[in-house]
């Protein structure tokens, strides 16, 4: 089968091997002249950034570039892009890399024509309605990674650098105009990086699926990311190189982002304050979550888990469906314990507090309270 497509949902994509070669073309069909690329300092010196750069430069669309972008992109990340792509004259963001470069990017796009701070934006209620969306300049996502999905979000995630929280930033223009999917760009992902960001992508999957709310596309889109990452995320962890895990780990990574719409829930709401307070790997950090935060929803979603485990052919419906999950977890290395990315066991009533806050509580099956989540961080200390 030849994994190569143009889809139109939920934006426009150009997925398939080699297709970043189109990034002058998706800039045209953007109506992007003067784009500013935007990644992190990982990536900035790696080759597929100077190719991207070279064909951006041989189309006559120079080479413009910023990546003071952290980890854990933060509002002083933010302002110091908002003023490279002010003062370079640009009109357009190529957001190029994994969740932090795409984040930032889409931020970057987003502020650079607002006069209010970004935190008057957060995702709460209808602030986004504050916004002026015309001064929302287009947006090009090129992801070099198979997890966030920010590619195809209306948000990004950026950590407050004062008080150590994430926040989520939302508008319906975030949302890039065009994306390009080019599994060879992930094939030098460590297999650290390979598994944490793809675990992130079952998260979104499982979360979605978990959700109480009614969003039937999303269910069944998450059900398939979920098929995709068990099949595929193995392979992509034992050899780099197979494209078509790739690529399949590339359409499991959107389809979890499409699919979070309906909602996330503890996971998520545990794994932004401990990233957000110990600088973890967001991915890494939902899967050592993910074990626990199974069992603490088991009563309210065992029977759509059984339902999944069939389609998904584990043996022994959902309590076969979470033995999966920790046996993949250990497959991929990941670690058993928050304490072991170094999180604090300290700290955990201030991470619970935090956690209580996140939007991500209200897509949780079990409606969560402080001391719930203070076993749960227990648990996973």
């Amino acid at each position: 089968m030849t994994l190569i497509g143009n889809w139109t949902y939920p934006t426009a994509i150009r997925f398939g091997a080699g297709r970043v070669k189109e990034l002058p073309e998706a800039c045209a069909e953007a109506g992007i002249t003067r784009p500013l690329l935007v990644t992190d300092r990982g990536l900035a010196d790696l080759p597929i950034t100077a190719a991207a750069l070279d064909i951006l430069e041989a189309s006559g669309l120079g080479r413009g570039l910023f990546a003071d972008v952290d980890p854990n992109p933060n509002e002083r990340n933010l302002s110091a892009g908002v003023e490279a792509f002010r003062t370079g004259g640009h009109d357009g963001v190529i957001a190029f890399g994994g969740g932090s470069g795409l984040d930032l990017g889409k931020m970057v796009a987003f502020m650079s024509g607002q006069t209010r701070p970004v935190w008057d934006f957060e995702d709460i209620d209808d602030w986004w309605t504050r916004a002026d969306a015309e001064a929302i300049v287009p947006i090009v996502a090129v992801p070099t990674t198979a997890g966030t999905g920010s590619e195809v979000g209306r948000a990004s995630v950026i950590t407050n650098a004062k008080t150590h929280e994430k926040k989520i930033i939302f508008h319906p223009r975030v949302l890039p105009r065009v994306v390009i999917c080019d599994p060879e760009l992930t094939v030098g992902m460590p297999k650290a990086i390979t598994a944490g960001t793809g675990l992130d992508a079952f998260a979104h999957c499982v979360e979605a699926f978990s959700s109480p709310h009614y969003h039937p596309m999303s269910q069944g889109i998450a059900l398939e990311g979920m098929r995709l990452v068990k099949e595929y995320l193995p392979r992509a962890y034992a050899d780099g190189t197979d494209l078509e895990a790739r690529a399949h780990m590339m359409s499991a990574a959107m389809m979890g982002s499409t699919a979070f719409q309906k909602g996330l829930g503890a996971i998520h709401a545990m794994s932004h304050p401990i990233g957000a307070v110990f600088n973890s790997h967001h991915g890494t950090t939902n899967a050592i979550c993910m074990p626990a935060v199974l069992a603490f929803n088991a009563d309210s979603i065992r029977e759509r888990f059984d339902m999944a485990a069939a389609y998904l052919g584990i043996a022994g419906g959902f309590d076969g469906f979470r033995a999966f999950v920790q046996v993949l977890n250990d497959q991929m290395g990941i670690p058993r314990t928050l304490t072991e990315i170094g999180a604090d066991p300290e700290r955990i009533d201030d991470l619970a507090a935090m956690a209580i806050a996140d939007p991500s509580c209200g897509g949780n099956p079990v409606t969560l309270t402080v001391e719930d989540l203070k076993g749960l961080f227990r648990q996973c200390m």
